[in-house]
């Protein structure tokens, strides 16, 4: 016996299954996406580029001759790390920008900005 106003039961079950299946392949070819495009920082005034994936692979680093300055290597030190963790977060940020298109803002562990 169906009781009114109730949905469900074995199709709606099979129902769900498809869509986190379908969802589950959206978010690996999303991911797979994401290693192809980048991100490109600069940082020390243009001195440092920084290129990174939407999975946070460094592809490159690029430094301006008078950048590196013998007597002042904690400059350039400075400068790198810097541009790095501005890159990382622009790289999260746009990953984060991409999945979350697909999963609705769900709570999912394992992505960050999520």
């Amino acid at each position: 016996m169906k009781m009114p106003g109730r949905q469900g039961g074995a199709g709606g079950l099979g129902n769900l299954m498809q869509q986190a299946q379908k969802m589950q392949a959206d978010m690996a070819k999303a991911q797979e996406e994401l290693a192809d495009e980048t991100v490109e920082v600069t940082a020390g005034g243009g001195m440092v580029t920084i290129v990174i994936t939407g999975q946070q692979q460094v592809r490159s680093i690029t430094l301006k001759p008078e950048v590196v300055d013998p007597d002042d290597i904690d400059m350039l030190q400075d400068v790198l790390v810097a541009a790095v963790n501005q890159a990382i977060e622009q790289s999260q940020a746009m990953a984060a920008s991409r999945l979350e298109g697909l999963t609705g803002g769900l709570n999912l562990p394992g992505f960050p900005g999520f």
